[in-house]
């Protein structure tokens, strides 16, 4: 499994919400690239970013923020939020970003998805951010009656390189992940799952590795800020 540190942008700034809530955000850090170049120091494999306004306004916004981190790393940067058209995808694709994460067009328009991904083979993967079970799109901000497993199912033969699955309700709660939902998930598709959504000690990450789910890895933001997982250590446990 991987770890996949995470840099929430918000106003250009590194943040966590609590479930998704834009006015309940903590700030960390008012330099994306020091932060990504202090996670690439501990030893991480991956970045995990999200454009949070990007989320919300339904197009990039902190372009300017990840352009720095995009020159401040070698590691491999994937990126989500706002992401919602095949300009935004072949750009930031351009742009050197690893992967992108599609998550309300997974809902709103899979063959977009599916075009981008037979066009870009291992750079486009899905997000699936569900509430009780349920997807969610908008910023998170509309409960869709899709189930998070009907959807992902929807891509089985479509290439994507990975499912990101981010239980709302555990999100920036450092609460633990929902090891069942997402272990399920992970068992009822072939598509690579990597988990998301309250990640909060090493206790967490040996829950899910226990899980015996095929999962490829797992995110954590809060907990990483927080000093509450080391990630040096936790990138040792996940490659054990």
């Amino acid at each position: 499994m991987i770890l996949y540190p995470a840099i929430d942008l918000k106003d250009g700034q590194c943040v966590r919400l609590l479930r998704g809530d834009m006015a309940a955000a903590t700030v960390f850090g008012d330099d994306p690239a020091a932060q990504a170049r202090a996670f690439a120091a501990a030893g991480c494999e991956w970045l995990h970013i999200v454009d949070l306004n990007g989320a919300f306004a339904g197009r990039p916004v902190n372009g300017a923020a990840v352009a720095a981190i995009l020159g401040a790393v070698a590691v491999p940067v994937q990126l989500g939020g706002g992401i919602r058209d095949r300009a935004a995808i072949d750009g930031w694709l351009a742009a050197g970003v690893a992967r992108v994460i599609l998550g309300t067009v997974a809902l709103r328009d899979p063959e977009l998805v599916r075009a981008a991904a037979r066009a870009n083979p291992g750079r486009v993967a899905v997000g699936i951010d569900a509430r009780d079970g349920r997807v969610a799109v908008e910023g998170w901000a509309e409960t869709s009656d899709v189930t998070a497993t009907d959807l992902a199912r929807r891509f089985e033969d479509a290439g994507v390189a990975a499912i990101v699955y981010t239980d709302i309700d555990r999100d920036g709660a450092m609460q633990g992940p929902n090891v069942a939902a997402t272990a399920a998930l992970a068992r009822a598709v072939t598509i690579p799952v990597i988990a998301s959504g309250g990640v909060s000690s090493l206790d967490d990450l040996r829950a899910l590795k226990a899980s015996g789910a095929p999962l490829d890895g797992a995110i954590s933001g809060r907990a990483l800020y927080e000093g509450a997982i080391d990630l040096a250590e936790a990138v040792r446990l996940l490659a054990a």
